[in-house]
């Protein structure tokens, strides 16, 4: 079934729902407290509240005819049998269409506005997006560039070390881009609702282990703290994507947390959720940037580790994994000094019980 017929269902039931329950409240008013002169108005506030919250003209009109029927025949001297001669009946008949067609009309350019802003909003977004990935890839790309001519013209002169070093900085901003491309990659998924993910119960320690064993290689001179539960946790999720949401902001505090001496990885149980929190006890988040942390928008920064930045994807990435679990995230600066990060899953406890 697709999204304009379901529109259409929905549209109908509550078209049903309102004039049901105008019905229900004229039958009230007219036949336990005797108030009848206040039907019409009743109706007619019915029919601008169908008009006001179903998509486009029909079933505001459906509603008129529907509540002149329902006048007529229910609320009007003689009762139970359709007479159209009453001035009364025609009179409320043009009002409440002249409400239909000018709160549809209403309604419907309203929407189409929002729609409108909204698509604009996405294309600024996107032209900003692209402006900060383009920066962000042609530094590297430059500085790989300049490194391979080196050693191809200057092979001969330069010494072993110098050699080494090339190399070296070629493979780490090579090893960035790939990361950098598997990062809009997913995004370019999560955003085009292709992301479909394969949720399996996962040991939260074995998780963990995976996760530290690929961030070590990558970055051997920075020690973890952790800490995790002593019971045996399970958590249904895809794990190739929760371990590039930690690897991500584990990476991201290297990166950018300035004066970084400590970095934690916690992970505790609170109400059927696993909370993880990264902290580290660097520079902190300015706070111009902490609303739009995970929007991917946050632009390059200047400096001379600018193209490492990503300008936020890895970020929005995470934030993007976290919500298809069904899970939560956040930053904040710590009282301690330093930013912590913390993502939720929901998780599921092993039952010692079970064999």
């Amino acid at each position: 079934m697709d999204k304009r017929t379901l529109r259409r269902l929905r549209d109908a039931a509550l078209t049903a729902v309102i004039l049901s329950a105008a019905l229900g409240i004229g039958v009230l008013l007219q036949n336990i407290l005797d108030i009848s002169e206040h039907i019409t108005t009743l109706f007619v506030f019915a029919v601008f509240l169908i008009s006001l919250v179903t998509d486009g003209f029909l079933f505001g009109v459906l509603s008129t005819v529907a509540s002149v029927i329902l006048i007529n025949y229910v609320f009007t001297f003689p009762y139970f049998a359709m007479d159209f001669s009453v001035p009364e009946s025609l009179i409320s008949a043009a009002v409440m269409l002249v409400i239909s067609l000018l709160t549809s009309t209403l309604t419907t350019r309203l929407k189409r506005w929002q729609l409108l802003r909204a698509e604009t909003e996405r294309e600024s977004m996107r032209a900003n997006l692209l402006r900060a990935i383009s920066h962000d890839l042609r530094t590297p790309l430059t500085t790989i560039y300049g490194a391979s001519s080196s050693i191809l013209e200057n092979y001969e002169r330069l010494s072993d070390g110098r050699k080494q070093e090339l190399t070296r900085s070629i493979r780490e901003d090579a090893e960035w881009l790939i990361r950098m491309v598997e990062n809009l990659l997913s995004v370019t998924r999560i955003d085009g609702g292709r992301l479909k993910l394969i949720k399996t119960p996962t040991v939260l320690e074995e998780l963990i282990d995976a996760v530290l064993l690929k961030f070590k290689k990558r970055y051997p001179a920075v020690n973890v703290a952790l800490s995790l539960p002593e019971e045996l946790v399970l958590v249904p999720m895809d794990a190739i994507l929760v371990e590039q949401v930690i690897i991500n902001i584990l990476e991201n505090a290297v990166h950018h947390a300035k004066g970084m001496t400590r970095l934690s990885l916690a992970v505790t149980l609170a109400d059927g959720f696993a909370i993880f929190r990264i902290a580290d006890n660097g520079c902190g988040i300015a706070a111009d940037r902490l609303d739009r942390l995970f929007s991917g928008t946050l632009g390059t920064e200047e400096g001379a580790d600018a193209h490492r930045r990503g300008a936020g994807i890895g970020l929005s990435l995470c934030a993007g994994i976290v919500k298809a679990h069904g899970g939560g995230i956040a930053a904040e600066n710590t009282a301690e000094g330093g930013a912590a990060f913390t993502f939720t899953l929901p998780a599921e406890e092993e039952n010692p019980n079970e064999q």
